[in-house]
């Protein structure tokens, strides 16, 4: 017998003619994630199998890792004779508690000679004639206990842990993250990590309009998010001469619209010089002035490149609990403004004409300043082990 990991691929299993590619994609992500344990890993398009002495620690780093569907501690044997796993099955229920329970029997080697139904009928049997107090129950059973049969091997477990499910990060490419220090974008670059998507993220500082604290601040957001992919780029633009520009000559009420103009603009050149296919924010329609649709629209004319956002549809109760969930909720909360909350205006405008921001933008010299922002751009590698960041609280 051996104690092993067996993961359970989910989603992928759909993806046919590409599943080699994100069964590998998978495993390299995993071999990252595992760097310093002894462990192997066996893997075909159905299962993938862990094996080691550190099983706890290994767990605990998978629960991180995109593209798995579950987690699960189970036992293999080298007999798939049913009278072996009868043997095998009172083993492992001789010390478990069990009350209501069902046995399913999964079979991908077909030319077993017991149909899978009559395996589960047999093994229930078993546990009723060993297991004291136990009761079957299909429908509701508080124990589910999984037999798989292959070509030439037996794995018996009972239930498994869920995991972040989605795609391995990756297989879509790279895309750049404009990341504020708001509970929205971070979820945002969750969510995009979820469908395969590595990010790098672009973050708009306004010294001293805001303090060293915000940027503090961003980096913490960005070290909980590379849980999930080890690394992140973090682009940091400074923003004041550009913000400083806006409001001294421009009308109020479009100083938000034309600003996410400009960061439009300045991502969408981050983006292509660092091979992101796209741009991902987190705005979420009708929350503010500057995400209506028809502000969207406005701001979204400025560049080629695509943008998806991902909490478009949600609302703030929705996104505030997956930022409690993947832990960047009490962070994000922390009172200090970004230059998306400093200069706002009394009365926004809430549907932005187009020929009115490009007159507006007339008034000053947005390339140039655009090119001295990027110019002076600063890139910080941050993973989730070796940043040191203040103590924000």
């Amino acid at each position: 017998m051996n104690k092993l990991i067996i993961i359970k691929y989910g989603e992928l299993t759909t993806k046919k003619g590409n599943i080699k590619f994100f069964i590998k994609t998978l495993k390299k992500n995993i071999d990252c994630a595992l760097e310093g344990l002894d462990y192997k890993i066996e893997y075909d398009n159905g299962r993938m199998f862990i094996f080691s002495n550190d099983l706890d620690e290994i767990e605990k780093r998978l629960r991180y890792i995109f593209g798995i569907h579950e987690i699960i501690i189970g036992y293999e044997y080298d007999s798939i004779d049913i009278e072996d796993l009868k043997k095998n099955l009172i083993e492992l229920i001789k010390n478990k508690e069990l009350d209501t329970f069902k046995v399913e029997t999964k079979r991908s080697y077909k030319g077993y000679p017991i149909t899978s139904m009559e395996v589960s009928r047999i093994l229930g049997g078993v546990v009723l004639a060993n297991a004291h107090g136990a009761k079957v129950d299909v429908h509701n059973p508080k124990t589910v206990i999984d037999v798989e049969i292959r070509f030439n091997k037996a794995y018996i477990y009972f239930g498994g842990e869920s995991g972040l499910h989605g795609y391995p990060l990756g297989v879509q490419g790279k895309g750049l993250l404009m990341l504020s220090g708001g509970i929205d974008s971070p979820v945002s670059g969750y969510l995009a990590m979820k469908r395969g998507i590595r990010i790098e993220c672009i973050y708009f500082e306004s010294p001293p309009h805001t303090s060293d604290a915000a940027k503090e601040k961003v980096k913490s957001l960005v070290r909980i998010l590379s849980k999930y992919s080890g690394y992140i780029k973090l682009h940091v633009i400074n923003f004041t001469e550009i913000q400083e520009e806006i409001y001294k000559n421009i009308s109020h009420e479009y100083l938000i619209t034309i600003m996410r103009r400009m960061m439009y603009r300045i991502s969408e050149r981050i983006a292509h010089k660092n091979n992101c296919k796209i741009i991902i924010n987190g705005e979420s329609i009708g929350q503010v002035a500057s995400q209506t649709l028809t502000s969207m629209s406005v701001i979204n004319e400025t560049i080629r490149m695509p943008v998806i956002r991902p909490v478009a549809c949600l609302d703030k109760l929705e996104i505030i609990d997956i930022a409690k969930k993947i832990d960047t909720y009490e962070t994000s909360i922390l009172p200090y403004e970004d230059c998306c909350t400093i200069f706002v205006p009394d009365h926004p405008v809430i549907n932005p004409e187009l020929n009115k921001c490009v007159e507006y933008e007339k008034l000053i010299d947005w390339p140039l300043l655009i090119d001295k922002a990027i110019s002076n751009e600063e890139v910080i590698k941050i993973t989730k082990e070796n940043e040191n960041f203040k103590d924000l609280l």
